[in-house]
């Protein structure tokens, strides 16, 4: 786990400062490839307390994903990559709310980074339908309005989460799917691409095990192992205005099929913000996920049994879940700007900076 504080130390990033890390975020645009894209801030010098003071009042927490995620069976390499990512997007959306931008601003630009990283089973890097395509479902939620927006199924939306918000934020539904979200979110300008963009080969690898697993146990359906059915990214804040707002993205389970729909763009399964106890995004087994209504469980205990967002948090994802044989995890946080990452599972890619501005960046259950 590496911990430090944004306050006093930039993040170290091969050798950049914050103040370049904001303006030129790093990204993956293949595996073991980078590249940079332009990310605008609107103020300087981030890290400078003297020309403009850090704000206290502002916190994130996101997650890549969880499951069976070992040290021994990571390289350096690539455990640095992830890190890396990790750090470039929890550290953006940080100091997105540190200019003042809204709570669903800082969850969507954060979760359009790990949507854009091959690293993650979320927008390039999507694990592969049995038919070798992308299903991708993304879903947003604001603690203050109660509003919501989702999309599940889609195919050809650059960026799921952008689609999401745009249901939220224009649209009277709450969940829009396949074709007719697609239409929706082309008709509203947001980018649309050729499915096999979002191709990657490790993924492809994946698939190809997971249907030679299926033809030797003569089954169609069910058979997923491991980290074929994890990897979801998400994001949740508490911005300068005291709102809570949570978003997921996933590109769902490896060689699922019949139009199959996790957690992710389910509210109160996946994501659930409620400025009254606590915003929360979830990774892992959907379906448990689902039957649970993990997200918003732990919001309500919050509310009312009067616990900290730890407990609740714990008790659903330690106890409840386990019990029944779910394994995943959540990133939550409240009013207050506690932050809470709990996991069953070996392990889940998080990272967090909390309102005294230390930064936390985890893989393993350390």
């Amino acid at each position: 786990m590496t911990v430090t504080n944004v306050r006093e130390t930039a993040p170290k990033n091969e050798g950049s400062s914050i103040t370049s890390k904001l303006k030129q975020i790093k990204i993956g645009v293949a595996v073991g490839a980078l590249t940079l894209i332009n990310c605008p801030l609107a103020s300087a010098d981030a890290t400078s307390t003297t020309n403009k003071p850090l704000k206290t009042n502002v916190a994130i927490a996101i997650h890549g994903g969880a499951g069976t995620i070992l040290k021994s069976s990571m390289t350096l390499e690539k455990e640095a990559a992830y890190k890396r990512v990790l750090e470039n997007a929890v550290t953006h959306g940080y100091y997105l709310l540190q200019n003042g931008e809204k709570g669903e601003v800082a969850v969507v630009e954060t979760i359009k980074i790990l949507e854009s990283s091959p690293l993650f089973n979320a927008g390039i890097g999507a694990v592969y339908t049995y038919d070798g395509e992308h299903e991708l479902d993304a879903s947003i939620m604001h603690g203050g309005t109660k509003n919501a927006g989702a999309v599940a199924g889609v195919k050809t939306i650059r960026s799921p989460i952008e689609a999401a918000r745009l249901v939220m934020d224009s649209s009277p539904h709450v969940l829009l799917s396949g074709k007719g979200a697609e239409e929706y979110a082309a008709q509203n300008g947001l980018e649309q691409v050729d499915n096999k963009v979002f191709d990657t080969e490790f993924r492809k690898d994946a698939l190809d095990k997971a249907k030679a697993r299926m033809a030797q146990v003569h089954t169609g359906y069910g058979t997923q192992q491991g980290n074929e059915r994890f990897g979801t990214v998400g994001a949740v804040v508490l911005d300068s205005n005291g709102n809570i707002v949570a978003g997921t993205s996933t590109g769902g389970m490896t060689a699922k099929r019949y139009g199959r729909i996790g957690d992710s763009p389910i509210i109160g399964a996946g994501t659930y913000a409620d400025n009254e106890s606590c915003a929360v995004s979830a990774t892992g087994h959907g379906e448990y996920f689902i039957r649970y209504h993990v997200a918003s469980d732990i919001c309500a205990r919050m509310k009312y049994q009067e616990i900290s967002l730890k407990k609740a948090a714990d008790t659903v994802v330690n106890d409840i879940l386990v019990k029944a044989g779910g394994e995943g995890g959540v990133v939550a946080i409240d009013g207050e700007g506690n932050i809470a990452m709990p996991f069953n599972s070996k392990g889940m890619y998080r990272a967090s900076i909390d309102m005294n501005g230390k930064i936390t960046i985890a893989i393993y259950r350390d």
